[in-house]
């Protein structure tokens, strides 16, 4: 017991040390952990034998973090990305796959052991790479989303790999050493199956499996209700917590029995469950323990770097990674330029899967049990997909840089492709969008967020709210985004000339959309009533209004009678706005506009006689009730 303390002990410490300094240099939190993993490994060697036995429990953070993300995608949008899916993720494994296999077989390597090399080499770093993307604020523009779908493509190719694996073995005799007994690696294979699937017939096989699927799916519809009921009459916090691990673990261990891929199969649970009002509570409850499990994840990877194997080899070691890091690249930068990825997507694309994955540990582990791959072999291929890991934090670094450039030659340039519609279109989200978009999400209300400013969008996403990168008053991006048939337009822009653009444009193209604008001043208020805008807020009005009435609260008035001389104030100035709009010139300057001077001077008294008369009305009313 005391010796696992200490374990904890250290690999908490070297995540406290390590991963604040790799990302206050900008390097971010995997190669902090990764950093971390290696000095207490290879190079202190305080933790050792249990490295291997520790990395699979930690695997559960990349199960519960593909939980988190189902959760985050409802069914709709993972259809609408089928062609991603299918296409992008299908043409990734099959091609890579294909050439690493030949290049195996160009080394000398038995076909089946290239093969299984295509396979394991074909996957990436579902855990590095979705970590760094959401770290980044990446996850949602076009370049994060096609990678999603090319790792989620991965996860579900696993499956016929590992039934694959076996029958590459039968022309290598699997599971017998060279005396001719029976290896203890294919022993345990056989002990620990898949207990539910041994024994039964193809057909048997592919009920069961189906049969899993479909508890998943509907115990996410009809059970997570009563369950969430029974554990919310507990009123102990805690108890949702429990809840919450009960369902990753139970159904990880369910998928794991049939033969699935946990990650998979919570991912498919997450995405049942994304339209359900428990789906807030459970990324609360999930995410300290996501967090945690990745960072002890890549810490075991960094610790079990074979740094004595690559000692005695390193030209051949790096060159097996860097030639695995280029064919893939170039598979995925061609994938990119075929699905017309634009120039940042395509580059975050390239180089954000240009790594091996975690799951080709998986793969190594059982491809060794069976004979497909020597001892010697699974080693080097262990150490080359740690040090591809460990090589993708530099790869992202090079990916800021070439985005870097790209936009200082063109910073106008929209890199986003707007995939989705929704009823309200809000363009603009800086300080003043913001606040619109929150209370609207809130709410419960679908909105699409498009914004010219590069670093806003990816600050919000980090916070989870989805946006495009984009001018707003691009006509090709408003359609996109679903503006005809769209029921309200926010125009939350800070350049009144676009906004004004903008309010135009959408009035002449949808005659029966409701625009509410951001104005200026009360000039600007004019054009946008011109313009066609049905609501116009003053940027400044609403505040300046607010701190009017705390004056007036602080002064002597009562907080109602202050309270009500603000809404006379509002309701007034809103009548004021109209009748001056229609003496209003656009070619005269206000001030010189003797009508319109008249006119304002006429309704400010108009304001104040309104004002003295409420406020002598309440003066009578409440010496009244004071006699």
């Amino acid at each position: 017991m005391q010796n696992i303390l200490f374990d904890i002990a250290i690999y908490l410490l070297a995540a406290v040390v390590a991963v604040p300094i790799a990302a206050r240099l900008g390097l971010g939190s995997v190669l902090g952990y990764i950093a971390a993993g290696i000095i207490i490994g290879p190079i202190l060697g305080i933790v050792g034998a249990e490295t291997q036995d520790l990395q699979h429990f930690a695997e559960y953070g990349v199960v519960v973090m593909l939980f988190l993300i189902g959760l985050e995608l409802e069914p709709r949008v993972l259809w609408d990305m089928r062609q991603k899916l299918l296409g992008m993720g299908g043409m990734q494994v099959l091609v890579t796959g294909a050439l690493i296999t030949a290049a195996g077989i160009a080394l000398g390597w038995p076909w089946e052991t290239s093969l299984a090399a295509g396979m394991i080499f074909s996957l990436s770093s579902t855990a590095i790479v979705l970590q760094t993307l959401s770290e980044k604020g990446l996850v949602q523009t076009n370049g994060g989303r096609a990678t999603f779908a090319v790792l989620l493509t991965q996860d579900i190719a696993v499956i016929p790999m590992l039934a694959l694996m076996p029958l590459l073995a039968a022309n290598v005799a699997p599971g017998f050493a060279p005396d001719g007994s029976i290896t203890r690696a294919s022993a345990d294979a056989a002990e620990h199956g898949h207990s539910l699937l041994e024994g039964l017939p193809g057909w048997g096989v592919t009920l069961v499996t189906l049969g899993a699927v479909a508890t998943v799916i509907l115990t996410g519809i009809y059970l997570t209700r009563p369950l969430f009921r029974y554990i919310h009459s507990a009123k102990l916090r805690e108890m949702y917590t429990a809840l919450a691990l009960l369902m990753v673990v139970g159904i990880a261990s369910l998928m794991s029995a049939v033969g699935l891929s946990p990650a998979l199969g919570t991912f498919l649970a997450g995405v049942v469950l994304a339209n359900t009002e428990f789906r807030h509570e459970l990324e609360t409850d999930l995410e300290p323990f996501k967090g945690l499990l990745l960072g002890l994840f890549f810490i075991t990877v960094g610790a079990g770097i074979n740094f004595g194997l690559l000692f005695k080899n390193p030209l051949g070691i790096f060159g097996m990674a860097l030639a695995i890091i280029l064919i893939k690249a170039a598979v995925l930068y061609t994938i990119a330029r075929v699905f017309k990825l634009r120039m940042r997507g395509r580059w975050l694309f390239t180089l954000g899967l240009a790594q091996a994955g975690e799951f080709g540990f998986v793969l190594v582990s059982f491809a060794t049990q069976l004979r497909v791959l020597d001892g010697t072999l699974s080693q080097q291929f262990l150490l080359v997909i740690a040090l591809t890991m460990l090589i993708t934090p530099a790869l992202f670094i090079l990916f800021d840089l070439q985005a870097r450039r790209a936009k200082e030659r063109d910073p106008t340039a929209p890199e986003d492709i707007i995939d989705d519609q929704g009823p309200i279109i809000i363009a603009g989200i800086g300080r003043f969008g913001q606040i619109v978009n929150r209370l609207v999400q809130s709410c419960g209300y679908k909105t699409v967020v498009i914004d010219h400013d590069i670093k806003t969008i990816e600050l919000m996403r980090k916070f989870g709210f989805k946006g495009f990168f984009g001018d707003p008053t691009r006509p090709d991006l408003l359609r996109a985004a679903g503006l005809a048939d769209a029921r309200i337009l926010v125009v939350a822009l800070d350049d009144p000339a676009a906004t004004t653009k903008l309010v135009k444009y959408a009035r002449k193209q949808h005659p029966d959309l409701h625009i509410i604008a951001r104005a200026a001043d009360r000039n600007h208020v004019y054009h946008l009533y011109a313009a066609g805008a049905d609501d116009i807020v003053r940027e400044m009005f609403d505040s300046s209004l607010r701190a009017g009435r705390y004056v007036l609260e602080n002064i002597g008035l009562t907080e109602f009678e202050a309270a009500e001389a603000e809404r006379v104030f509002y309701q007034h100035d809103r009548y004021t706005v109209a009748e001056l709009a229609k003496v209003w010139d656009p070619k005269v300057p206000a001030d010189q506009n003797k009508e319109y001077v008249a006119r304002a001077r006429e309704l400010e008294k108009e304001l104040e006689a309104n004002l003295m008369e409420q406020l002598e009305q309440y003066s009578r009313v409440k010496k009244r009730l004071s006699e």
